[in-house]
C-alpha cells in the first residue's frame, strides 16, 4: 500500500454491484448497493423487489457458497439455478430470514426450533432430582429403548458374549411425543350392514376394485361375503388390528395389516394440511385428537415429568411464558453449569428483546404466524459474532404493532452497526425512514414493473415523483361519521389461549378492527370465538393447498369457463385445454419445466424444449379464442385478461366476474398461470378473499389483509372493505395498520401487553374515541399517525 490517500485493494469492494438482472419481471436492472449499510427495497406489490433481493442477490450468494462444498455434500443440498444476470460482484455470505412457516410436524415446538430446548435438557440432566440420565432422558423426541443379544468377540479364540444395550429417552410411550392421542370412529371406516365384497369399506382408496379392496377380500382371514356386523370377535380383530402378516393374493406375495395400523401409517403420520382434500375430509371425520391421558399433553414420560429443579419439571419450564422462564433461569445459581445458564439466559432474553416474550417453548411451531416464524429465525442471528454478512429480511414488520416496530428498527440497526449489510424488502414508512439507502422498483406491477424508479436517500425518495415517494407521507384521517351497527355478535367467557374470560359484543354490519400488540390475544379472540360455519367466511394467510401445477386460474375456478369457451369455439372437448389432462405436453407432463436429477450433483430445472414452457401440446395451441391460444391466455396478467374477457368474441361473463374480484383485491398484476407456490402470504390471503367474495357469507373475518401491500394499494383495499360492508356484509379485521384502524367504524383493542400481560379488552369504541382517550398503546400510536 502506498502512502497518501490510496485505498488498499482489499478495501475497494464497498458495493454489491448488480448489472443486467432479468429474473422474473426485472428488465435489465442495474443497481449498486452499499455494503455495511441498511438498504430498503420498496415498490408496489409485484414490482420485482423479491426477484431482485431474493431471486438474484441472495440466490447467487447461496449458490456460490454451495459450490464450495464437495460434490458429495452438494447432493444433500437444495438445488439452486444460476440467476439470469450479467454481472454480480461484491457479494458476501447471505443469511435469508424469510416468512416461510416453520415445520408443522407435531413434535416441532418453539423450543426445538431454537436452541433453548437443547440447553434446558442439558441443564435438567445435570441438576434435576431424581437424576434420570443424559439430556436425551428429557427429550420428547427420543424413545426409551432396551435390547440384549450376543455378539462375537475375537480374542484369539472366538466366543459369544451377552451384551445389553439401553437408551433412556423422555418420550411419552402412549402418544409417542405428540401430546395428543387419536381415537378412530369405526363407523366412518366401514358400513357394518354390508359385506366387504359389497363395498363395506368407506376409506378413500379402499374400493372393492382397488388394490386394498382386493387384499381385504382375498386375504382369507374372514368371509368377504358376510356382513361385518356378523363377524366374530376374532374376525373383527383381524380386520381392524391384525399385525403385519405375509399373504398371497391372486398369485402375488403381499403383506396384510389391520385397517387401524394401516390408516395410522398412511394418513395419521402425515401433517393433516398436506393431505389431499378428500383424504383430509375423511381424517377430520373419522379421527378425534384428544390430549394424551398419560402425559397430559406434555409429551414426556413419567420420569421426565417427575424429575425437578426446585420443584419445577422440564414440562413446567417449557410451559412457562418465556419472560417468566428467563426470570427463573436467572434465579438458578450453580457454578458447575454457569456457562450454560449464561448462554440459556442470553437465548431467552433474545426472545424478549425481539418481542416474542409472550410465547412458551412448548408452543407448536406450526401455530406461529409468518411474522412470528420470521422473528424466531432472527433469534439465532442476534447474538452472532459474524460480521460482513448480508442479512436479507422479507417484510420483518408483518404482524407487528406500531409499538413493536420501533423495537424491530433497533434490531436491524444493531445488525448493521456490527458491520453487516442489511437488505430489507418493506412497505412500512417507519422502516423506510431508518434506511441509509433506498431502491424503489416499479413503476407498476408485473410486466408494468421491473425497473428501478429511484435509488438514493430517504429524503431523495420523498422529493422524487415515484409512487412510493408520493405516498410515503400519506396519513389516513379519521372518518367524520361512522356506520351504525345492525346487530351484534355476542361472545361470552372467551378463554382460548391467554384470553381471560372476555365478554364482548362485536357489532355487525360495520367494519370492525381488532387491534393490540403482537401476542395480546387478537387471533385467539377472532378465530377462537367467532365460529367458522354458517355465514362466517374466515380468510387467513395460511398456505394454499396445491402443487406447483396449481395457479390462480385453477384455484379460483376461472379455468373452467375459459376451457369450455375454447372448446365451444373450436368444436373440441374441454380436456384438451388443461395442462393436467389431455392437452398436456408429453415431454414435461404439462409442468413446463423438466427436472433433471444429477445424482450427487445439484439437480436442475430446465424449460421444456418441446413446449418451450407453454405446458401444452403443439396441436392444442392451434386452437384460438379471440385471437389468443390457451398458453397466451394463461400468460396474461389479471388486469389484461379482465379487459380481454369483457367483450367481443372472447366475452365470458363467468370468467369476467372472477377476474373483476381478483382486480378488486389488488392482484391485477398476477398472471393467470403463475404457480401458487410463488405467492407471498399477503397475496395468498387476497387470492382466498377474491374466491370467497362470491360466496353467501354474511361475516368476513380477515387476518392482516394489508400484509405485503404497498402504501398506494392500502387505499384500494379500504375501498374493497367499504364495498363489502355497504353490500350488507359484516367485516372483522385483525390489523396493525393505522390506516385501517382510522378507517374502521369500531375498534376492539386488546392488551395491555402480550401473553399473560394481555388477554383483556382495554378499549371498545370508535377510532375518534380511541384517539381522544389515548389510554392504550394503540390509541397513542393512532393519535400520532393521524396527527391528532
Amino acid at each position: 500500500m502506498t502512502k497518501g490517500t490510496d485505498v488498499h485493494a482489499a478495501d475497494s469492494h464497498e458495493m454489491i454491484r448488480v448489472h443486467g438482472a432479468r429474473v422474473n419481471n426485472l428488465k435489465d436492472v442495474s443497481v449498486e448497493i452499499p455494503k455495511r449499510r441498511l438498504t430498503v427495497f420498496t415498490g408496489v406489490s409485484g414490482s420485482g423487489k423479491s426477484s431482485l433481493v431474493f431471486g438474484t442477490i441472495a440466490a447467487e450468494s447461496q449458490r456460490l457458497i454451495n459450490e464450495t462444498y464437495s460434490a458429495f455434500v452438494q447432493g444433500f443440498m437444495p438445488t439452486l439455478a444460476r440467476p439470469e444476470v450479467d454481472v454480480l460482484d461484491g457479494l458476501t455470505t447471505a443469511i435469508i430470514v424469510d416468512q416461510q412457516r416453520l415445520g408443522a410436524d407435531p413434535r416441532s415446538t418453539v423450543g426445538t426450533a431454537t436452541d433453548a430446548n437443547a440447553m434446558l435438557r442439558i441443564l435438567f440432566s445435570r441438576l434435576a432430582a431424581p437424576h434420570l440420565g443424559p439430556p436425551s432422558a428429557y427429550a420428547f423426541n427420543v424413545a426409551s429403548v432396551q435390547a440384549s443379544g450376543a455378539i462375537k468377540v475375537d480374542k484369539g479364540a472366538r466366543r459369544a458374549e451377552k451384551v445389553t444395550f439401553s437408551r433412556t429417552g423422555g418420550m411419552c410411550p402412549r402418544c409417542e411425543g405428540r401430546g395428543a392421542v387419536t381415537d378412530i370412529d369405526l363407523t366412518q371406516l366401514y358400513d357394518d350392514s354390508k359385506s366387504l365384497r359389497e363395498g363395506a369399506l368407506t376409506i378413500p382408496g379402499y374400493s372393492v376394485d382397488g388394490w386394498y379392496g382386493r387384499i381385504y377380500t382375498g386375504c382369507g382371514f374372514f368371509d368377504p361375503d358376510k356382513p361385518i356386523a356378523k363377524f366374530t370377535k376374532r374376525e373383527l380383530h383381524d380386520l381392524l388390528h391384525k399385525e403385519p402378516t405375509k399373504i398371497k393374493v391372486e398369485g402375488i406375495n403381499l403383506t396384510y395389516e389391520g385397517l387401524i395400523p394401516k390408516i395410522q401409517k398412511s394418513f395419521l403420520s402425515k401433517d393433516v394440511d398436506s393431505l389431499q382434500p378428500h383424504v383430509r375430509a375423511f381424517v377430520e371425520r373419522a379421527v378425534t385428537f384428544t390430549v394424551c391421558p398419560d402425559c397430559a399433553g406434555t409429551r414426556l414420560s413419567e420420569g421426565a415429568r417427575t424429575s425437578t429443579i426446585d420443584g419445577v419439571s422440564i414440562a413446567d419450564a417449557c410451559a412457562m411464558q418465556i419472560t417468566d422462564l428467563a426470570e427463573w433461569v436467572r434465579g438458578l445459581d450453580d457454578p458447575s453449569v454457569a456457562p450454560l445458564l449464561t448462554a440459556l439466559g442470553h437465548s431467552l432474553d433474545s426472545f424478549v428483546e425481539i418481542g416474542l416474550g409472550y410465547l412458551s417453548l412448548d408452543r407448536p411451531s406450526g401455530t406461529l404466524s409468518g411474522g412470528e416464524a420470521q422473528r424466531v429465525k432472527m433469534i439465532r442471528h442476534l447474538g452472532s459474532s459474524l460480521t460482513d454478512v448480508t442479512y436479507v429480511f422479507d417484510e420483518p414488520t408483518t404482524g407487528l404493532h406500531p409499538h413493536d416496530i420501533q423495537r424491530m428498527n433497533g434490531l436491524l440497526l444493531r445488525l448493521r452497526d456490527k458491520g453487516n449489510t442489511v437488505l430489507v424488502v418493506e412497505h412500512k414508512p417507519e422502516i423506510i425512514a431508518i434506511a441509509d439507502h433506498v431502491v424503489d422498483l416499479g413503476p407498476g406491477a408485473g410486466t408494468g414493473g421491473g425497473a428501478v424508479c429511484f435509488e438514493g436517500t430517504v429524503e431523495g425518495l420523498r422529493a422524487s415523483d415515484t409512487v412510493t415517494g408520493r405516498h410515503l407521507d400519506d396519513r389516513a384521517s379519521l372518518k367524520k361519521s361512522v356506520r351504525k351497527a345492525t346487530g351484534a355478535l355476542e361472545i361470552r367467557g372467551a378463554d382460548a389461549n391467554n384470553l381471560r374470560g372476555i365478554d364482548v359484543d362485536i357489532p355487525l354490519g360495520v367494519l370492525v378492527a381488532v387491534t393490540g400488540v403482537a401476542g395480546s390475544g387478537k387471533s385467539s379472540l377472532v378465530h377462537g370465538s367467532v365460529p367458522e360455519g354458517e355465514g362466517v367466511v374466515s380468510v387467513d394467510q395460511g398456505a394454499i393447498r396445491g402443487s406447483r401445477r396449481s395457479n390462480p386460474a385453477t384455484y379460483t375456478g376461472l379455468l373452467d369457463p375459459i376451457r369450455k369457451a375454447f372448446a365451444k369455439a373450436n368444436g373440441v372437448k374441454p380436456a384438451l385445454f388443461s395442462a393436467n389432462s389431455e392437452g398436456a405436453c408429453p415431454t414435461c407432463n404439462g409442468v413446463g419445466v423438466v427436472y433433471t436429477d444429477l445424482a450427487m450433483m445439484a439437480g436442475v430445472a430446465t424449460t421444456c424444449e418441446e413446449c418451450e414452457g407453454r405446458r401444452f401440446q403443439a396441436a392444442v395451441l392451434e386452437y384460438r379464442l379471440g385471437g389468443r391460444d390457451i398458453s397466451e391466455v394463461l400468460a396474461m396478467p389479471v388486469s389484461e385478461a379482465e379487459a380481454f374477457f369483457a367483450e367481443g368474441e372472447a366475452r365470458i361473463p363467468a370468467a369476467h366476474r372472477i377476474l373483476t374480484r381478483l382486480s378488486d383485491v389488488g392482484l391485477g398484476y398476477l398472471t393467470l398461470g403463475q404457480p401458487l407456490t410463488t405467492l407471498s402470504g399477503g397475496e395468498r390471503q387476497r387470492l382466498k378473499l377474491a374466491t370467497h367474495m362470491g360466496e353467501k357469507g354474511g361475516v368476513y373475518v380477515l387476518d392482516e389483509p394489508t400484509a405485503g401491500l404497498h402504501l398506494a394499494d392500502v387505499e384500494q383495499l379500504l375501498g374493497l372493505l367499504d364495498r363489502l360492508v355497504d353490500s350488507g356484509k359484516s367485516v372483522i379485521v385483525v390489523e396493525h395498520h393505522q390506516a385501517v384502524m382510522a378507517h374502521a367504524d369500531w375498534i376492539i383493542d386488546l392488551g395491555p401487553g402480550a401473553g399473560h400481560d394481555g388477554g383483556q379488552i382495554v378499549f371498545e369504541g370508535t377510532p375518534a374515541e380511541l384517539v381522544a382517550d389515548r389510554s392504550t398503546l394503540t390509541g397513542r400510536h393512532l393519535a400520532e399517525y393521524v396527527g391528532a
